[in-house]
């Protein structure tokens, strides 16, 4: 079902799908008449429970609410919180301590991993959502790679990137090489390769061999491409989402409805399907906004995103920055803040 304009309500079926749209968001239960006619009283709107009531089911019959079997008040199907984040909500600026968080944890130390981290953290915590971030796809400059030997045929790769990341992978070779082929291999990598992608360090080292330009003994030039090989055989496989906060996810509310959780965490978990999702974030020009089943990775557990799409300072956009949690969001805080994190992010990493 389409949602429809907001402007074919009335101005009494609007503030009283308003009321009971914050009241859910606020509570996440269902609100009653007699809630209502409190609320409306206090805000001016004098209307009997029995009056509500009429209203309540017009909406209902619009698809903009629902009405549990467990109880006599209406919540906002998926539908209705289309509508009223679309045309109704009124954003809420982030605070200056929630500011000063987000920018806090973008300056912490070590490889850019280390901030998105970080940042996927500090989102989480400020919203009691899970965070995710989507970090750019791009291969790690080279700055040292050492092979340290661990027993026969079996060394580790160690890869320190020039944005200080390290990484380590265990690699095999074949037994009986020269003794000082390991350090050879090490030296010569991080002399002739350093400040190239592992893509251009690998094209080098053949074109080096090609032309006999290379000083290295066949053990050695081996040592070298297996070296090189052991990330650039997973590069496309390279993780590029982080999550954090799942267990803000297990909150007094999702304890009532453990499969709709337990749906969700399972989610969580294909991280590519994750991915796959926010990839659409990435063709926006500002916040996205996936209600439930209007995603069909988070349709069973109906579950909501926010995210938003973060830009280098060429305006072109590497990665995307989101929380991820039940329908019962607060829409209108989450998506300025959301939205202030992508900018901060585009700032730091861009």
């Amino acid at each position: 079902m389409q949602s429809l304009p907001i402007t074919e309500l009335t101005a009494r079926a609007r503030e009283i799908f308003r009321m009971v749209v914050e009241g859910y968001l606020h509570s996440g239960q269902p609100v009653g008449s007699k809630a209502l006619a409190m609320l409306g009283a206090s805000g001016g709107l004098n209307l009997s429970p029995a009056s509500i009531r009429s209203v309540l089911s017009d909406l209902e019959s619009l698809g903009l609410l629902s009405h549990p079997h467990t109880s006599a008040g209406r919540m906002p199907t998926e539908i209705g919180l289309r509508l009223f984040v679309d045309g109704m909500m009124q954003v809420a600026e982030p605070t200056a301590e929630e500011r000063a968080a987000i920018e806090r944890s973008l300056s912490a130390p070590g490889p850019v991993e280390a901030a998105l981290a970080a940042t996927s953290a500090a989102l989480s915590d400020l919203s009691a959502c899970a965070g995710v971030v989507m970090v750019p796809r791009r291969e790690p400059i080279l700055s040292q790679l050492s092979l340290v030997p661990l027993g026969p045929g079996r060394a580790l790769a160690v890869l320190v990137g020039q944005d200080g990341g390290v990484e380590n992978r265990l690699l095999q070779f074949p037994l009986g090489l020269p003794a000082g082929a390991l350090e050879e291999a090490s030296n010569y990598i991080t002399a002739h390769l350093a400040g190239r992608t592992l893509a251009e360090a690998a094209r080098a080292m053949q074109a080096d061999l090609a032309s006999g330009r290379s000083a290295l003994d066949a053990a050695s030039a081996d040592l070298v491409q297996r070296g090189l090989a052991v990330w650039s055989e997973d590069a496309e496989r390279r993780p590029v989402l982080i999550v954090r906060g799942q267990a803000n996810l297990l909150d007094e509310a999702a304890l009532s409805d453990l499969d709709r959780v337990r749906s969700l965490l399972d989610d969580l978990e294909n991280k590519q399907s994750v991915a796959d999702l926010l990839d659409i974030a990435r063709e926006a020009d500002a916040t996205r906004i996936f209600i439930g089943s209007e995603n069909r990775l988070f349709a069973l557990s109906g579950s909501s995103v926010i995210a938003s799409p973060y830009r280098d300072r060429e305006g072109r956009v590497i990665g995307v920055v989101g929380v991820i949690g039940p329908t019962r969001l607060n829409y209108a805080r989450l998506v300025p803040m959301v939205d202030f994190t992508a900018q901060s992010l585009g700032k730091v990493i861009g």
